[in-house]
């Protein structure tokens, strides 16, 4: 049985992903800074009859936290075949623009958006290396194109000026794409997926289903030896299921 860690997955997408992954088989760890929260999203999943579901305490922005969620996951498995790094804020007060936003809403965002996933995946790799297809996806957004945000024909173009998310997301992809170069002679493959505009908390509940949202992260778990590698999806930018650009 396939192992999966996904990070902040006692809500919204991570647990949609986590649901359909336990679907396909998957024994998966529910990561979540909250434990009792974490503990009632795994027995809401054991209640519709998916077993092989347990919640691991992890803070993405607290070492000690990430290391201690480390030891435990390694006192059950040997193998971590997936790691979806999926914790995300977005730090910053309305209007989110460039010139408003604190440094401290600055530093929250990369806290979590970026040195968290970094955090997380350097704590990881070890087990994910006795996989013999493993498979890192890093949960971003297409707010976090350099080339769509610059694009004035985008339709997002005039809506989605979330300044402070959208740079952290924009530095996730640039790590994505680094750690997919070091790893590019194994049988790693990591993407960065945007799983889209989604009804959760974090939207205040406007945009499309969360089923699809998660249907499109286990895309990329699911892919085979010759699936892609280093590359950045987002359906609602690219129907067609093609990458989109950085």
């Amino acid at each position: 049985m396939k192992t999966v860690l996904i990070t902040g997955a006692n809500k919204g997408i991570g647990l949609e992903t986590a649901r359909q992954l336990l679907q396909k088989g998957f024994h998966v760890y529910i990561g979540s800074r909250d434990l009792k929260k974490g503990n009632e999203a795994a027995e809401k999943l054991k209640s519709e009859g998916l077993t092989y579901v347990e919640a691991v305490q992890l803070d993405v922005t607290d070492e000690n936290s990430v290391k201690a969620a480390r030891e435990e996951i390694g006192r059950k498995t040997d193998v971590l075949d997936v790691l979806i790094n999926n914790a995300g804020i977005n730090a910053g007060s309305p209007p989110y623009t460039a010139l408003a936003a604190s440094s401290g809403e600055y530093l929250a965002a990369f806290n979590t958006n970026v040195i968290g996933v970094a955090r997380v995946t350097q704590a990881f790799i070890d087990l994910l290396r006795k996989s013999p297809e493993p498979r890192i996806v890093n949960v971003s957004t297409s707010v976090g194109s350099l080339s769509l945000q610059s694009n004035p024909e985008w339709p997002m173009y005039n809506y989605a000026k979330y300044a402070v998310y959208a740079a952290s997301k924009a530095a996730l992809n640039m790590y994505t794409i680094h750690l997919a170069y070091e790893l590019r002679d194994t049988p790693f493959k990591v993407n960065a997926v945007c799983p889209g505009y989604t009804k959760t908390d974090f939207t205040f509940n406007h945009g499309g289903e969360v089923e699809d949202a998660g249907r499109r992260i286990a895309k990329y778990v699911l892919i085979d030896q010759n699936g892609p590698n280093g590359q950045y999806f987002s359906e609602e930018s690219n129907p067609d299921g093609g990458s989109i650009p950085w």
